[in-house]
């Protein structure tokens, strides 16, 4: 089998970045040249791409040197599995950042940093408490990435805006999982009395109840308790997803009905719940093939990368680290170990649809209270709102350049029964250059056949999420 060689060094005219220091078509199209040489199991190539990039994707550069580098770091996991002979070559890369586990008031303050879950937050709690508005009892199953840190402030909206006396409240959780980040230091035994005590300073009687339940099999165990839970007279059933069903095992994005996402969301059909919202982040990262996952991932996350040059230096180790963690398993794990396996809005709606849900529209109180929020970040945050869906579009440095990707956050209920959802979701928008820049390296020796001008147009999309400012002075009453 022929394999492609490296060039002489050759030096290249100085670059135009797209953002800061670095230039993104120029690492994007070295990085996925890396991963073909890794799967190509071509050792030599992938070493000397590995180098470059090493060298013009420092740790500490700018926005996107700094998602180069944590790309650079998955790939040579990745080879390294295959070529282990690699680890004693290469040891420039510096220890990567460890995952750190956060206290209830430090996830809280970790959330409020950007609008990535707020936003999902105000949509889903404003379409729960229209949904169980004039119900004596209301059951919420929480299955959310953040441990809880939706449900304080939808205990206070409750307590605020809900008929008097207030609804007996359960709150049913699975287990945490700590199979992938945010990570917290306490247990949900713990978390739960925490929230109960939290719920009677707000003359809200609150049950809390932690079932055994896996990702791994479709939460089977989950929607065997609920079938077989007493429920109460007058009792509305909640089913709050928040970025979690992408961890349900899924290979590809095929139709199947036997799809263990799709058998879920059916089973949980079956149980009548008066609203179902689901909160998700639309990008295909099913891929079975490395350089398309690659691809998408990078086209991804350079948004969580762009939006942590104003934090502080601990906040955005911390934020970061957690992305890398992401980058990390999409890029070098494969099978039961690669969990983060999002799915584009397109399938999560074709996937309700099957399930016999529907869409609702958001209220404009949730509206105004998403904008609000808004106005707390950093000026490159927008919304905007679609005017074939009225969804809710979250955008991040749109610019007159950029047309807008239409995203919509899937939130169902069903047309016939009163199941309902918000159909108010989010995506980031972005700016990016279509025109070809070189980057300026010394001794910088590229894959023959590589062309710089062949490069495509970054497109982006993501799902934004929410909760309000009281939420991190909430968090310290826990």
């Amino acid at each position: 089998m022929t394999k492609t060689r490296i060039l002489n060094p050759t030096r290249f005219p100085s670059p135009k970045p797209l953002r800061g220091g670095g230039d993104a078509n120029f690492m994007e199209q070295l990085l996925l040249h890396c991963a073909t040489a890794i799967d190509s199991n071509d050792a030599a190539l992938t070493h000397q791409i590995l180098w470059v990039l090493n060298n013009i994707a420092p740790p500490d550069g700018d926005s996107t040197q700094r998602l180069t580098s944590a790309f650079l770091r998955a790939l040579l996991s990745r080879a390294v599995s295959k070529t282990p002979t690699l680890s004693s070559t290469i040891s420039f890369l510096p220890p990567a950042d460890e995952l750190h586990r956060f206290s209830v008031v430090e996830l809280a303050a970790f959330v409020d940093l950007t609008p990535w879950h707020r936003f999902g937050f105000i949509a889903a709690n404003a379409a729960i408490l229209t949904a169980v508005e004039g119900y004596s009892t209301v059951h919420i199953v929480d299955l959310s990435l953040t441990h809880c840190m939706q449900i304080p402030t939808l205990i206070d909206a409750m307590a605020r805006r809900l008929n008097k006396p207030p609804p007996l409240l359960k709150l049913t959780v699975v287990s945490s999982s700590d199979d992938f980040p945010p990570f917290i230091n306490i247990s949900y035994e713990e978390l739960g009395s925490k929230l109960v005590n939290f719920a009677t300073t707000r003359n809200i009687t609150m049950e809390f109840t932690i079932i055994p339940s896996t990702y791994s099999d479709g939460f089977s165990s989950l929607l065997q308790q609920l079938r077989i839970y007493p429920s109460s007279f007058n009792e509305a059933l909640v089913v709050n997803c928040h970025m979690m069903l992408r961890y349900i095992p899924e290979e590809t994005l095929t139709s199947s009905s036997s799809s263990l996402r799709t058998v879920f969301l059916k089973q949980l059909r079956s149980l009548n719940p008066r609203i179902v919202t689901l909160i998700e982040e639309d990008v295909d990262l099913t891929s079975e093939g490395l350089v398309n996952r690659l691809k998408s991932a990078f086209n991804y996350f350079w948004i969580p990368f762009d939006t942590t040059d104003t934090f502080m230096s601990e906040q955005r180790r911390w934020y970061e680290a957690e992305i890398s963690w992401k980058i990390e398993n999409v890029v070098a794990k494969e099978g039961a170990e690669r969990v983060e396996r999002t799915e584009t809005k397109r399938r999560w709606i074709e996937r309700m649809r099957e399930a016999e849900f529907g869409g609702v529209r958001v209220k404009e109180e949730a509206v105004a209270d998403v904008k609000a929020m808004l106005e707390e970040h950093a000026v490159g945050w927008g919304m905007k709102k679609d005017d074939d869906d009225e969804s809710l579009v979250l955008t991040w440095k749109v610019t007159d350049s950029t047309a807008p990707n239409d995203i919509i956050g899937p939130q169902y209920g069903n047309d016939i029964d009163p199941v309902r959802l918000p159909s108010c979701p989010s995506h980031l928008d972005f700016s990016t250059a279509k025109t070809a820049v070189w980057w300026d390296v010394d001794s910088c020796r590229l894959p023959e056949g590589f062309d710089p001008y062949q490069l495509d147009n970054i497109e982006t999309v993501i799902f934004q999420h929410v909760n309000t400012t009281d939420e991190i002075n909430i968090a310290r009453e826990l």
